[in-house]
């Protein structure tokens, strides 16, 4: 299993962003066993949470080890605090980048698959915010989307407050991201206006703990998707927004792509 640390020049971020990749391309198989080339390799855009980086995928949860047992290629950008739109006048767009560049990118660089069906982006959080804004926006790259206690910032615009110390309750931070409040809801910035406006409908993957204070939020966002026909899968288990549930959750949707196992021979899989 290779991990692999880069930086990419990116076009439309103006700049050079870190990207972290596993890429299940070096198995080592038992003696005996036949070669196994999953190539082009289906690949998981995965999306990190607010105020944190590309590697936190990797640190706190078993992404690596669940993409070398499914030989999933797993791509994690660094987001910034972006919330993975596009913020033009500052030349940083994510949602570009995320939907369209990285893709095109990664799949010039490694064995990937180019298919819709082998495309899958997925996120908590902040990322799961932009799972679901650019896998419904670009939902002719992408075929699943898996999106962990979405924290949707186009919802209950009405409740934000310069007052309230917390960034994301700031109406002027609300603004820099989405555009002028009274147009966010007719926008692709509105995750409810999106899913009933795409056609190409992914699958979706949508989980919130039951403990989460986003939970509400994630029960609007399941009512719209069945409303507007999605094949949709929901879990509202025990825990909050936490790394546990985050890790559970992203093996439950690895686990729903059916793919098939091939571990490889590893320090944790030697065969005894």
């Amino acid at each position: 299993m290779a991990f692999i640390q880069m930086s990419l020049q990116s076009q439309a971020l103006m700049r050079t962003v870190n990207v972290n990749v596993i890429l299940p391309c070096d198995k080592v198989q038992f003696p005996g066993m036949p070669a196994v080339d999953p190539r082009p390799l289906k690949t998981l855009y995965l999306l990190h949470g607010m105020f944190g980086s590309q590697s936190d995928w990797v640190n706190y949860t078993n992404i690596q080890r669940y993409a070398e047992e499914k030989d999933l290629c797993v791509v994690m950008p660094q987001g910034d605090n972006s919330y993975y739109v596009d913020r033009t006048a500052e030349g940083n767009n994510y949602g570009t980048f995320v939907g369209q560049e990285l893709v095109e990118l990664t799949r010039k660089m490694f064995p990937l698959s180019d298919k819709r069906e082998d495309t899958y982006i997925a996120g908590l959080s902040m990322g799961g915010y932009g799972a679901l804004r650019n896998g419904l926006k670009y939902s002719d790259t992408f075929g699943r989307i898996c999106a962990l206690s979405t924290a949707d910032i186009s919802q209950d615009l009405e409740l934000l407050n310069e007052e309230i110390p917390f960034l994301l309750m700031k109406p002027s931070y609300i603004t820099s991201l989405l555009g002028p409040l009274e147009k966010i809801p007719e926008s692709d910035g509105s995750l409810l206006w999106l899913a009933a406006h795409t056609e190409n409908k992914p699958k979706i993957y949508l989980a919130c703990g039951a403990d989460d204070q986003l939970l509400p939020k994630t029960r609007r966002l399941k009512a719209c998707l069945e409303e507007n026909g999605y094949d949709l899968t929901y879990w509202e288990t025990a825990g909050g927004h936490e790394w546990p549930f985050w890790d559970l959750h992203i093996k439950a949707f690895i686990d729903s792509l059916e793919l098939k196992d091939n571990a490889g021979l590893n320090s944790g899989n030697v065969g005894l």
